[in-house]
């Protein structure tokens, strides 16, 4: 189907305002007392400062910066090796960017997302389906609320599954390797997988050679791992720990 006419879809900015606005109004309060209380001016300028960063990280993520939320989402997509048949699940898909994208490359697919749209997040069910109706993939696409650590599907369920930056995310689950079992779970034998994270942090997944043993360890006949943080088009202002300094590919197959 056509993309319709005379409107863009909205894929928002994984770079909430929140972290442009509230450090932004604190910063700005603490300026003001800082007439009174010159020491206060160090406050003022650290949050200040935290704000003209996310302001920064906006735009690079941006489609009309540097769309480097477009490219590292694009790169999920090429490593993704798929017939292109069946079932695929989008783990957590936000705004239904990925899944319209891999729709588009894949027009035989049906394609769920799940996502649990919390309120901290510019994102809805509504919206990914607006998207997906304007991108002219709503017949193949469908969304649904639920968590990622308790998926509303059977065993073997899907063909296919992919996850862009949504694990680490998940409240209630300490351990990430569990969301990702989870995932392995709703999967048919020889599903071909891409998810991508922040694995290279340590507190979430371990040491990344233990992850992939681990992994290994549940069946999973295929899995390597692919250091996106390296990518040349990531800048070195995303490159720090809390951002893409610690974000990688787990690739595969069940």
């Amino acid at each position: 189907m056509a993309k319709k006419m005379n409107e863009s879809p909205d894929y928002g900015n994984w770079v909430s305002k929140k972290f442009v606005i509230i450090p932004g109004i604190i910063g700005l309060i603490f300026l003001g007392l800082a007439l009174f209380f010159p020491i206060l001016g160090i406050l003022s300028l650290f949050f200040l400062l935290i704000s003209i960063y996310f302001i920064y990280a906006r735009y690079l993520f941006s489609h009309h910066g540097k769309n480097v939320q477009g490219q590292i989402r694009s790169l999920v997509v090429s490593y993704f090796k798929w017939s292109g048949t069946g079932k695929l699940l989008d783990i957590g898909c936000g705004s239904a960017a990925l899944t319209i994208e891999l729709a588009k490359k894949y027009p035989e697919a049906i394609i769920i997302g799940i996502d649990n749209w919390g309120k901290g997040w510019e994102y809805s069910q509504q919206a990914c389906e607006n998207n997906a109706r304007i991108e002219g993939v709503d017949h193949q696409c469908s969304f649904q609320m639920g968590s990622a650590s308790e998926l509303p599907f059977p065993d073997d369920f899907f063909d296919a599954a992919v996850s862009n930056l949504v694990f680490h995310e998940v409240a209630g689950s300490k351990d990430k390797r569990v969301l990702l079992q989870e995932a392995l779970r709703v999967m048919k034998k020889g599903g071909a997988f891409v998810f991508q994270d922040l694995f290279l942090l340590e507190p979430y997944y371990g040491k990344i050679d233990d992850l992939l043993q681990t992994i290994r360890g549940w069946g999973v006949s295929e899995v390597e791992f692919i250091e996106t943080r390296k990518s040349s088009f990531i800048p070195t202002a995303l490159k720090l720990p809390f951002m893409m300094g610690t974000i990688g590919m787990l690739v595969g197959r069940k």
